[in-house]
């Protein structure tokens, strides 16, 4: 099982976004648990992850934030801003998956 969490201003925009990965994850057979959050819960909740990918409304927080998960090898990225407003869903899970060891 593969744990991705997606990370935006308030959790909000990403949801679809989660949902879009999800199906594609489901159609591809593939075990893996799609959460967002708004970036004010990322303290308590990047360490059940293997990866976070950032929305483009936060993505000047990236620095900060992965220094954060650096001590537990948890990658930080930037979700690539039209992947995210065309809600490729697909594109994004690949990225996601890319990043985790």
């Amino acid at each position: 099982m593969k744990n991705i969490m997606l990370c935006c201003s308030a959790g909000m925009s990403t949801s679809m976004l989660v949902r879009k990965m999800q199906a594609e994850a489901e159609k591809r057979g593939l075990e893996i648990k799609i959460d967002a959050y708004g970036v004010s819960e990322f303290d308590e909740q990047f360490a059940r992850y293997q990866v976070v990918l950032l929305g483009p409304q936060v993505k000047y927080m990236l620095e900060t934030l992965a220094e954060k998960t650096a001590e537990r090898n948890i990658p930080v990225a930037a979700i690539d801003m039209m992947d995210y407003g065309m809600q490729r869903g697909d594109k994004v899970l690949d990225f996601a998956l890319s990043l985790i060891k």
